[in-house]
């Protein structure tokens, strides 16, 4: 089966956030099961130039259109991890991909508007025998409409289209006027039954537009597809979901057990496995309080690695911060964001605990120093408003790192708690909260160092359960195998 995933990121080389890991283990996984898959992506400026020393042309003299302007294209591709990856480099006056940034421009809907179309003009060109077109979220919806609407009768044939929603909340609201430069008349599509946004009747809501014309909708875990349905988990959307609720299929993502491997981990001070968990995050928890030129304490230490977004229970996470230092432990923060107003708040938290030898804030995502700080951590908190899926979490458990998290999306489908959980005593591996409020984190925590300091057994027990569980995406990608051979 050929499969094309189309999409704005891709770990390890265009990261903002969760999709870009999801998008690479979910591909990378149909290749290991024998299909043929292809990642297709904008050609950044901010790629690491070391990823593209393989660079091969592709496709030299693409053309494609902006409005009435033909504009010219090439394509090149390489191999990350055996995967081929293909870029399109976009010679656009308004130089499109090369921003330093993935988001956060004033024009992001015409820069993936314009992606979108050119990825299905090179498709319909390069004359390659495709099954399935994989789109994800809002930047890419629009390869749907394009594809059942212009490329369809042009002759260009496909067996389906696969629409994954990552994060609802994000759903690429814009002018008629857009659609109609990428081809296609966009006042046409301003009728409920379309695309046009049930919130703002003026607009077109290009991720509506996907749910509308992909052949299935697939959300990324369980718990967080019954609560996109319900009044008011939807942003909006919740009657064009149950309209199509015959499609749609929530799937539990995955983590890359290769990559994220303790066994394997290159990043690690000393690597181990579920037999020496113990003495290995002890090794690596001592060599990277030195390498942060932090002091021993009585406490656990706690970390929390995560965008610094509103959804994220920003507030909490604050507070974790305080209460840790109260109770003896250490915080560790890893966290970025394009807000600047978040930036300032955080930087001005920096500076306050810049001296302090038991604290340590990194406002910029550090590869490296994230696997460090999965292996020495004793706790994660995931204090998420709303959580589609995450993959902290799943990290945290296969590095031995206990999560606390409140319960909701993925984060329900994954983390039971060790008092509270209906689950086997054997597979309780963290800590859960229901209300994102300050009295029930203060309790979720209590309970979590109390469980740290007094219940060595019960501790143990659960890093066993986290680490022994299968969280890869070997199960999920069966799941979406099936939808495939059903397209």
């Amino acid at each position: 089966m050929h499969i094309i995933h189309i999409t704005s990121e891709l770990a390890p080389i265009a990261k903002v956030g969760g999709l870009a890991d999801v998008v690479f283990g979910m591909a990378r996984e149909s290749q290991k099961k024998g299909d043929l898959v292809e990642v297709f992506l904008p050609k950044y400026d901010s790629i690491d130039p070391s990823f593209l020393q393989q660079l091969k042309l592709e496709y030299r003299d693409l053309w494609s259109y902006d409005g009435t302007q033909q504009h010219h294209n090439s394509v090149w591709s390489i191999q990350i991890h055996e995967l081929k990856v293909l870029l399109l480099e976009a010679h656009h006056p308004a130089h499109f991909f090369d921003r330093g940034a993935i988001y956060s421009c004033q024009d992001d809907i015409d820069r993936f508007i314009y992606f979108s179309r050119a990825v299905l003009e090179y498709l319909f060109k390069s004359g390659k025998k495709i099954d399935i077109l994989h789109i994800h979220d809002w930047p890419t919806s629009l390869v749907a409409l394009l594809y059942k609407k212009m490329y369809r009768a042009l002759g260009f044939f496909v067996k389906g289209v696969v629409l994954t929603i990552h994060n609802l909340q994000y759903q690429g609201k814009c002018n008629p006027h857009h659609l109609t430069r990428a081809g296609i008349y966009g006042r046409e599509f301003l009728t409920p039954e379309e695309l046009q946004d049930p919130l703002i009747p003026t607009d077109i809501n290009l991720l509506k537009g996907g749910m509308e014309y992909a052949d299935a909708i697939t959300t990324v875990s369980l718990t967080y597809e019954q609560e996109i349905k319900a009044p008011g988990g939807g942003h909006g959307l919740e009657a064009s979901l149950l309209r199509h609720q015959h499609k749609l299929r929530g799937i539990l993502n995955g983590i890359d057990f290769d990559y994220w491997n303790p066994q394997t981990d290159p990043f690690l001070f000393k690597r181990y496995s579920l037999k020496d968990a113990f003495q290995g995050k002890s090794f690596n928890k001592k060599q990277f309080l030195k390498k942060l030129q932090l002091l021993p304490s009585k406490g656990p230490l706690i970390c929390s690695i995560s965008r610094l977004d509103p959804q994220k229970g920003l507030n909490l996470i604050t507070y974790t911060l305080k209460y840790t230092l109260e109770n003896e432990g250490q915080f560790i923060l890893i966290g970025s964001t394009h807000d600047p107003n978040i930036q300032t708040a955080f930087e001005e938290l920096q500076k306050e605990f810049s001296k302090n030898k038991n604290i340590f804030i990194h406002l910029k995502y550090d590869e490296q120093l994230a696997h460090q700080t999965y292996a020495a951590s004793d706790i994660i908190v995931v204090p998420s408003l709303s959580e589609p899926c995450g993959l902290t979490q799943m990290i945290a458990l296969r590095y031995g790192a206990i999560p606390v998290v409140r319960s909701t999306g993925g984060l329900s489908d994954t983390i039971f708690d060790l008092d509270t959980s209906c689950k086997p005593i054997d597979k309780r591996n963290g800590f859960c909260f229901n209300s994102p409020n300050v009295p029930e984190m203060d309790s979720v925590l209590n309970r979590a160092i109390s469980c740290y300091r007094e219940c060595p057994e019960r501790w143990t027990q659960m890093i066993r359960s986290g680490m022994s569980t299968d969280l890869s995406w070997s199960r999920s990608s069966d799941a979406y195998h099936e939808i495939y051979c059903r397209l």
